[in-house]
């Protein structure tokens, strides 16, 4: 289990390799949320899935990287202050307090849209 999860954290590093472009402030927003950690629950039980019908974990990463994007996209969402105005996931500042509310709801924006282009990746390719 620790290897897929250090596979999905490489994986979406890979997904995510925004951080030397422009606009720098929101790659950098959403890497911020995507990369911090987490148990990766969501991802590997995709990737198990995919393993138990006699897939690959190559085969289904694309589709986990997609899914723990829109989950994170999802939490930044929850986070904001018109939600549950929360100020800490996972004992860091979440991205609205770290970052800013604007750039945060763009982030969570972004992780949405870069989850879609990879569930497409997955589904062209297999």
């Amino acid at each position: 289990m620790t290897q897929k999860i250090k596979s999905i954290n490489e994986a979406l590093d890979v997904a995510i390799s925004l951080k030397d472009k422009e606009p720098r402030e929101l790659h950098e927003a959403m890497r911020y949320s995507l990369l911090r950690g987490g148990k990766r629950v969501c991802p590997f039980f995709c990737i198990a899935s995919c393993e138990l019908v006699g897939g690959t974990e190559s085969m289904a990463m694309p589709a986990a990287c997609a899914i723990e994007m829109i989950h994170d996209a999802a939490l930044i969402q929850d986070d904001l202050p018109c939600m549950d105005n929360a100020h800490l996931r996972r004992g860091k500042p979440i991205n609205h307090k770290a970052i800013g509310e604007a750039v945060a709801i763009l982030a969570s924006d972004g992780l949405l849209a870069l989850a879609w282009i990879w569930g497409c990746v997955w589904i062209w390719v297999f």
